[in-house]
């Protein structure tokens, strides 16, 4: 493939002084021009599983070895989902990218890398998040070993006193999933980076809306499946090393980052990467490549990496009518006499306000999702039944308005207490709101709510 388009350094970091190419620019044009050989503009779908090994053998050995840059096998590396990466790498503000199957897959990934060569270990997570990663990490890692401790992301100081010699990262959600507890990025990241442990959060719910490394995260990770497909049809993820965190300074914290790590050959991934162009930016997104997504399998298909291309091309678009549509709709909400509550970032009060005000790009908005209350279980109900512009499904960052009841679907077998404790409530109705015209939105959830 021909050389990909690299923006000027930092290019992303530099929108807040109005300097390189904007994420309008970065989405349509980062980690691609054309195809060498016919000149065509739309990103090639290469459905190979392997390459023809030509040439010098020993030079073969080194692109096997990770010691030179090519295309050995689709699970690992190929040429569709490396301009996926090149290219949401660059909106992102990282150094590079590396896209799996589906955003619990990046959520593994990204945490099942940092794990050293013995068992044992921690991760501080935020009392909030999306149920399955809550179940990820506090379960599945539980039984691999990995010990989970619970946190509160508005408050620094909770995830530092829990840090000690074996906590491999800290983890939280920019606004979790549903309930929108904001994260304290800076503050959590800079606790981290006193006791030299990273901050890793999942942005899936608010791309470009949030930048997390601008605030000292690590890497950050998408359920692309979402607002960066933004049509429900493809699923996928991705995990963004964000070149703030320097991985070498933490030798006895990261000893397979730092020293020979035998999964693949003793290879020492500082000094691999030395070698490499392509591959050269990330010795982090390098191991995992090559160890973590080769012996787990979950690499996403090159098909749908082209659709998670074409959605990336709008993201800023609809990311913009998403968040705008958002804080008309929670303003309305608002003020109506059968809604009792409302929770969207735009009315947050107190600590809450703050944090979103330093963590959210004020131009664009706060994201699609927002909380709402109606008396009881039985409203909540009635008013999903009666909506018919808003899809009723489970899944967020759709195009389209999506609602749901957590109690009657996602929430269902949870117990009540944990469910309250959480901040879901019998009356909660989780929107996630789309990019229709605002006056259709509104006119079919007022409709809905003269219904209960």
């Amino acid at each position: 493939m021909n050389a990909p388009y690299v923006p000027r350094p930092n290019a992303y970091r530099a929108l807040t002084n109005e300097s390189g190419p904007k994420p309008e620019t970065l989405a349509l044009h980062a980690g691609y021009r054309h195809d060498p050989v016919t000149q065509a503009v739309s990103v090639p779908i290469y459905l190979s599983t392997a390459y023809e090994l030509t040439g010098d053998l020993d030079h073969i050995a080194q692109v096997y070895n990770a010691r030179a840059d090519g295309f050995t096998y689709s699970r690992i590396i190929n040429p569709t989902n490396r301009v996926l990466e090149r290219r949401f790498a660059a909106l992102d503000g990282g150094t590079d990218s590396l896209a799996v199957a589906s955003g619990q897959a990046a959520t593994f990934v990204a945490i099942a890398n940092l794990i050293g060569p013995n068992p044992g270990g921690n991760v501080i997570v935020s009392s909030h998040l999306y149920g399955n990663s809550w179940n990820l990490i506090h379960n599945t890692f539980k039984r691999l070993g990995l010990e989970a401790r619970a946190a509160d992301a508005t408050d620094p100081a909770s995830f530092e006193v829990l840090i000690d010699g074996n906590t491999v990262c800290l983890f939280a959600e920019s606004l979790s999933n549903p309930v929108l507890t904001p994260c304290h990025i800076a503050g959590i990241a800079e606790a981290g980076r006193r006791h030299g442990v990273p901050l890793i959060v999942d942005n899936t719910t608010t791309p470009l809306a949030c930048r997390p490394g601008l605030f000292g995260a690590a890497v950050s990770t998408y359920s692309a499946t979402k607002y960066i497909c933004g049509h429900g049809t493809a699923l996928g993820g991705l995990v963004v090393d964000l070149g703030g965190f320097d991985w070498s300074e933490q030798p006895d914290r990261f000893p397979l980052l730092n020293g020979p790590d035998d999964a693949h050959g003793n290879i020492l991934w500082h000094e691999a990467v030395q070698a490499l162009n392509d591959l050269g930016s990330s010795p982090l997104l390098l191991k995992a490549r090559m160890t973590t997504v080769r012996d787990t399998g979950g690499c996403i298909s090159p098909f749908t990496a082209f659709g998670l291309i074409q959605g990336i091309e709008t993201l800023p678009l609809r990311m913009e009518r998403h968040c705008s549509n958002a804080r008309a709709v929670a303003e309305v909400l608002q003020n109506h006499p059968k809604v009792r509550a409302v929770r969207y970032p735009s009315l947050f009060e107190g600590r809450e306000r703050e944090i979103v005000q330093d963590v959210f790009d004020p131009y664009l908005g706060y994201g699609a999702m927002l909380m709402f209350e109606v008396d009881d279980a039985a409203a909540g109900r009635r008013l999903v039944e009666a909506v018919e512009l808003c899809y009723h499904v489970s899944n967020v960052g759709d195009a389209r308005t999506l609602i749901t009841h957590p109690v009657s679907t996602t929430h269902t077998t949870v117990p009540r207490e944990a469910r309250i404790k959480s901040g879901i409530f019998d009356g909660s109705i989780r929107l996630c709101v789309g990019i229709e015209h605002i006056d259709d939105i509104l006119n079919d959830l007022l409709c809905a709510l003269d219904a209960i």
